[in-house]
């Protein structure tokens, strides 16, 4: 380096130098400067502060300060006061922490617990309220109820009133002995006013006719829910029923209605055009056929037994039949329609049959209905009302969400549980098993030798169910298959022949699922598992009725939703069923949440693994509705410019 620019560094140098000292030793020249500055205080010193501190502390624990130290906490001034206090906040937090490390390792651990228990409480309770939140956010806004009703703001304060009357000696019971019999029969009810429960049909009050009826039916004594709900429906009350499947729901509806349109029969027989009095709705074809039989066959064998008792007329309104055949029926006057959703609107729409006389009114699967997509066609029915009916909701699954939204539309309603919403019967024997997708066709001839026949095979796909009837066709097994891709003539026959023991095995899909009552059905095989737990707990519920043991297996791989495989674990363990390894090994982080509340699980599908801030049906349904919504938006404008 060149002697001159050395000289010119070393000048630098020595103004900086005093520049620095000069910044030490002015005396507030440049206050700015004195405020921003912060002097560097080396690590050696830094460590002997710390000590110096510690050792402070420990004398004033030990209860010996210095005299220095006294004369420092002298309370002199407001800041001497100050340090005075934050001097003993810090004496306060070492005798804490001294108290602390004294106790044993079982106080520590209580202490510990009580910690996380606390905090798991507040938790908790942060789960709840966002859980009201999302409920709130997907209640139903507009009430299930006609249009007029609402514009005009009709709202009816008191149930209808029937001239039936439960007998002196039922009513003059007292009211624990009726909650010692819902005890019994874990039958849990809600509501003003609570009809009795009846524990025998005689006491009912139902004629000799009906009575022999249903002995020919092998039926001598009411199911918990018909103890229960039938004095509540014939007492003129609006009900949520809510049992298992095949616990009699079909007769707390059936025999109140016979009895009723027997009534309005006597009193005034039906005109021509005239009618329903009483209109049962149901999702699907086959259902209603099923209850069309049941109520053709008791209101036949009332007339064969009496000839003092009218005959009653009843209507089946479903698409796939002719329509010329109800209109005969209904010209003559009809008494109790059974009908999906679609033909009763096409019907009314056309003015072919009114509801001006109806005064009672059943929906049946009716949490399947809303699902479906049924909703404002319930809502259109509705509307063609005239005058207030005695409505009924029943459902083996029916989530918190669709009671709130069913409530809206009755009188003072008796809410009837049998067991839990959604619960699957106990008399099913559940297993699972572990298929790969590839062999699950293969599998099945292994699975049907489980059980003598009648076996009922259930799959989500059309073209699995036709796949599975022509494999099983080809392996010498006697075979039916229905969906709802076919015709209903060929849908009829295939029920018929299943129904009659004609042929071992049905094949369908969700159609089959709900309400249907094949009887003897020793077995029921799900060829996959459904995308809802609701649809598996019907599903499974065709079999182990009326007190009868059945079995239900399931395949499952790969391609299952977790949610629904954790939905399906804590339905076995609710039924204390036998739960494979896979199920076992599978955990999940809302676990910790599922039986926090009132509602175990989710309150929106009723699902056991999950609660509704993560229930897949929920977020399905949202997409679906954004997408669709998207599209709308898409197609108006499309429309616009066209």
């Amino acid at each position: 380096m060149d002697q001159p620019q050395q000289n010119q560094l070393s000048d630098d140098n020595l103004k900086s130098s005093k520049k620095r000292y000069k910044t030490h030793s002015s005396d507030d020249n440049d206050d700015s400067d004195l405020d921003n500055y912060v002097p560097y205080v080396p690590l050696k010193q830094r460590r002997q502060a710390k000590l110096a501190e510690i050792s402070h502390k420990k004398l004033l624990i030990s209860g010996h300060p210095s005299e220095d130290d006294e004369s420092q906490s002298l309370p002199g001034s407001d800041d001497e006061q100050s340090q005075h206090t934050t001097n003993q906040t810090n004496v306060d937090n070492e005798l804490e922490k001294l108290r602390r490390a004294k106790l044993s390792l079982l106080d520590q651990h209580s202490k510990l617990k009580k910690k996380a228990e606390a905090k798991k409480e507040n938790d908790i309770e942060k789960q709840l309220k966002e859980e009201e939140k999302i409920l709130e956010s997907v209640a139903e806004k507009k009430a299930l109820m006609a249009v007029s009703e609402l514009a005009k703001g009709i709202q009816y304060q008191d149930p209808i009133k029937t001239s039936w009357k439960a007998p002196k000696y039922i009513l003059n019971k007292a009211e624990e002995s009726h909650e010692k019999v819902r005890k019994k029969y874990r039958i849990t009810v809600e509501g003003e006013s609570l009809p009795p429960t009846i524990t025998s049909f005689r006491s009912m009050k139902f004629p000799k006719c009906l009575l022999n009826s249903l002995k020919k039916q092998n039926i001598k004594k009411p199911s918990p829910i018909q103890m229960q709900g039938l004095p509540a429906v014939l007492s003129g009350r609006d009900i949520i029923g809510i049992a298992f499947t095949g616990s009699g729901k079909t007769l707390v509806f059936v025999l109140p209605i016979i009895m009723f349109c027997l009534e309005q029969e006597y009193k005034l027989a039906f005109q021509r055009n005239e009618g329903p009095y009483g209109l049962i709705i149901v999702p699907s074809r086959e259902l209603a056929r099923q209850i069309f039989e049941i109520i053709e066959f008791y209101s036949q064998s009332v007339a064969l037994h009496d000839r003092k008792m009218p005959r009653l007329r009843t209507c089946l309104c479903i698409g796939g039949l002719s329509i010329k055949e109800q209109l005969e029926t209904i010209n003559h006057g009809v008494h109790i329609m059974v009908a999906t959703p679609g033909r009763l609107i096409d019907m009314l729409e056309k003015k072919m049959v009114n509801l001006n006389v109806c005064r009672y009114l059943c929906m049946d699967e009716a949490d399947r209905m809303i699902d479906m997509g049924f909703e404002e066609d319930i809502r259109t029915i509705f509307s063609y009302f005239n005058g207030q009916r005695q409505t009924l909701l029943f459902s083996a699954t029916m989530p918190k969400k669709i009671q709130n939204f069913a409530r809206s539309a009755l009188v003072k309603p008796v809410t009837i549980n049998v067991g839990r919403a959604g619960a699957a019967s106990k008399d099913v024997v559940q297993e699972v098993e572990y298929v790969k997708p590839e062999a699950k066709i293969v599998h099945l001839l292994s699975c049907l030798q489980k059980t003598e026949p009648r076996v009922l095979i259930f799959a989500e796909k059309k073209q699995d169910v036709d796949a599975i009837h022509e494999y099983l066709l080809l392996k010498g097994v006697e075979a039916v298959a229905i969906h709802g891709g076919k015709d209903q003539e060929e849908r009829l026959r295939a029920v018929n022949e299943f129904k009659s023991g004609e042929k071992d095995v049905l094949v369908a899909t969700d159609v089959a699922s709900k309400g249907l009552d094949f009887p003897e059905i020793k077995h029921v095989i799900n060829y996959d598992m459904p995308d809802d737990i609701e649809n598996y707990v019907h599903r499974i519920g065709r079999t182990g009725r009326y007190g009868k043991k059945g079995i239900a297996t399931t395949f499952i791989n790969k391609s299952v939703d977790q949610s629904i495989l954790l939905d399906m674990k804590h339905l076995l363990i609710e039924a204390k069923q036998k739960l494979p390894p896979f199920l076992i090994a599978l955990q999940s982080d809302s676990e910790k949440y599922l039986d926090m509340g009132d509602e175990k699980g989710c309150s929106y599908c009723g699902g056991l693994g999950h609660r509704i801030t993560n229930c897949p049906k929920l977020e399905a349904i949202q997409n679906k509705q954004a997408s669709s919504l998207g599209r709308k938006d898409y197609l108006a404008s499309g429309a616009a410019d066209w």
